[in-house]
């Protein structure tokens, strides 16, 4: 068994590495923030984010249930109809598809 003054030293230095990988980018950013290549991430990384998820967490039923993929689809559809029309509001848009998709399983 490691001795508590290990443990404890152990313990600072992955404190301060996290705290200062943290920490980091907010002190950049300030530099950043009028860089073109971050507006242009500010732009696109939620969308591919979201992408990846809804491909990820939607694989399994596509491939499996031949009803899921057309439930799937009309989700996604839902989701980007109520992006588009409501302002581009992620959290809304994302409920209000998943909530779609959850019915339709549960429901038909």
């Amino acid at each position: 068994m490691p001795s508590t003054s290990y443990l404890i030293s152990v313990l600072a230095i992955v404190f301060t590495i996290t705290l200062a990988l943290r920490a980091v980018p907010f002190a950049l950013l300030g530099r950043l923030r009028d860089s073109a290549i971050v507006r242009r991430l500010a732009v696109w990384m939620p969308v591919g984010i979201l992408a990846i998820l809804a491909v990820t967490a939607l694989h399994g039923t596509i491939t499996t249930d031949r009803h899921g993929t057309w439930y799937a689809l009309l989700a996604i559809a839902v989701t980007i109809a109520v992006h588009l029309s409501f302002g581009r509001r992620t959290i809304l848009s994302v409920g209000a598809g998943t909530a779609l998709y959850v019915v339709l399983l549960n429901a038909l």
